[in-house]
Order: structure tokens, then sequence, then C-alpha cells
């Protein structure tokens, strides 16, 4: 192997590590938020609005900054796998900077009425595991994970009725539709697929 492989190489795995780090405290405090409230779910629980997703943010988490949007607590820009620019999310949401140098962007975003009424989805967050530093690509140091109303986070839903933990098979599509496409998703199933290594 040459220098720059070696370099790649450890550099993919010190994003998937610091993923995995979030990965694994999100968890913890999606489990010790519906287990302190007695619920069977995390709807049941009071995820179910912005405002309250803040609140857990805040309480589960050790916030060192709170911006009105995305635009002060993450990158200027993001680029795809592909190298094109990614505009396809939303950045007028809360979003925050953790001590440990995460900024994310969390928002509730269970469909009912039009879109997925039967989406067993709650949340959506937007993770950039190195806050403002590079190299500010999806699916290298940014990344969506989807907390489920089951509090299992996976990779968006592929269809109305998809319910957590997604299917190797349905991650893959995700991955070759939208982390190889032009887009912000479909990268955090691959790595899950691929038992926590970024082999793209």
């Amino acid at each position: 192997m040459t220098v720059p492989t070696l370099m790649q190489n450890h550099q993919r795995k010190t994003y998937v590590t610091q993923l995995h780090k979030f990965y694994n405290e999100l968890s913890q405090a999606v489990l010790q938020y519906q287990t302190e409230k007695n619920a069977v779910n995390l709807k049941e629980a009071g995820l179910n609005s912005n405002e309250n997703v803040y609140n857990f943010i805040k309480t589960y988490f050790k916030v060192v900054q709170e911006c009105d949007s995305m635009t002060d607590c993450f990158a200027d820009e993001y680029k795809s796998i592909s190298g094109v620019t990614v505009t396809s999310f939303d950045t007028n949401y809360k979003s925050f900077v953790l001590a440990n140098g995460v900024s994310l962007r969390p928002i509730y975003s269970a469909y009912a009425g039009g879109g997925f009424a039967n989406n067993k989805k709650l949340l959506n967050i937007g993770v950039d595991i190195n806050g403002k530093k590079g190299p500010n690509i999806a699916g290298r140091d940014l990344f969506w994970l989807y907390v489920y109303n089951n509090g299992l986070i996976d990779d968006m839903p592929p269809t109305e009725t998809a319910d957590a933990p997604l299917t190797k098979d349905q991650r893959e599509e995700l991955y070759q539709q939208y982390c190889l496409g032009n887009t912000d998703s479909g990268c955090f199933g691959k790595i899950l697929n691929d038992n926590w290594e970024m082999t793209y």
C-alpha cells in the first residue's frame, strides 16, 4: 500500500470511530429518555415536537453552542461523495454544537396526513462528526441518522411503512440511490451494513 492509501484508510477509520461514538451516545440517550418517562415508545415519552426534541438534546448531551439555524453550527457548504454540492437538506432549524465537537441538527419529522402517514420515523438528525472542520462531505463527516418510534437508529425509511431496523437490501438500495447519487442520505446504512466500516 502507498502512503496516501494508508492515510485515506486511517481517515476513514477515524470518521467511523467518531460516528460510532455519537451513535452510541444517541442510542443511550434515547433509551434513558424512554425509560425515565416509563413509556413504551418515544412518541409516548414525549418526542412529539421540535421543542421537545431540542429539550431532549439539551438534557442528554453537553451542548456548548445553540444556533437558530445550521448556518452558524455547520460548515458553509457540503459536497456529496461524487463531488456535487449538496443542497437537499433544510438548514432553517435549530442546531447544536456538542462539547466533543459534533454539530447536530435534529428535527421532529413524523408525518401525519400528507406524506408518510404510517411512517415509524420520528427524528431526522444531521450530524457533522467534526463540526465545521473539513472535508465537509456527506458520507465522510456529514451523516443523516433517523430515529424511529421504537428507539432504533437507522437510515431513512425507504417506504411509507418501513420500520427500523431496515434490511440490508433496503440500506444497500438507499446507498446506491442516495449516497452515491448527489444527495446527503443513504451513507449511514451502508456503514451499518458493513459492520462499522467505511468501504466506499
